[in-house]
């Protein structure tokens, strides 16, 4: 009887510790994300451009467009690529297609690559920001407008931005017609 209490309290002890940790894990993973630089997070709050454009240098700058494989959307990059000098200001066009009858929500989310370019790459409007709404069928233009930073690592000579679009129509209410 006191072996099957002590096995108890050892597993109840080892169920908390497991959801304590499992609730540690998001807070220790950005931890892990900032000193290795790993993720390519870009921050969502826009950076002034200063004006400065160093012309001596050119960036490359690739965009890929994804969707969630649940995602029933045509999804391309109208430029696939470009070459940008830091501080200059560009812009990249999307092309976004509901290939439903349905109305549907999506929302579109950013990685960029290599991870030390996140850092330096400044979005001053996106479609990201913005969930998708679109009539079945309907398609669009979406497009970024971004800079790179001038303090751009001399190292960093190519920029991939790679967005996936995620149908998000059961957590957004759709507005009715």
């Amino acid at each position: 009887m006191k072996s099957n209490r002590k096995l108890i309290l050892q597993l109840c002890g080892a169920t908390l510790g497991m959801f304590l940790f499992g609730f540690a894990l998001v807070p220790l993973y950005d931890v892990f994300c900032d000193i290795t630089g790993l993720n390519g997070k870009v921050e969502l709050v826009a950076k002034k451009n200063t004006g400065v454009i160093d012309t001596t240098r050119a960036i490359k700058v690739q965009f890929i467009a994804n969707t969630n494989e649940s995602m029933p959307w045509d999804f391309v990059a109208k430029d696939v690529e470009m070459t940008v000098h830091p501080g200059e200001n560009a812009r990249a066009d999307f092309f976004v297609q509901n290939l439903t009858d349905e109305q549907m929500v999506g929302q579109a989310i950013v990685s960029v690559s290599p991870s030390i370019g996140a850092k330096y790459f400044h979005k001053t409007q996106c479609f990201c920001f913005d969930r998708q709404v679109l009539n079945g069928k309907q398609a669009q233009d979406v497009s970024v407008l971004f800079s790179l930073d001038t303090d751009l690592p001399d190292s960093v000579k190519k920029i991939t931005l790679s967005y996936t679009f995620f149908d998000i129509t059961d957590l957004q209410p759709v507005a009715a017609n």
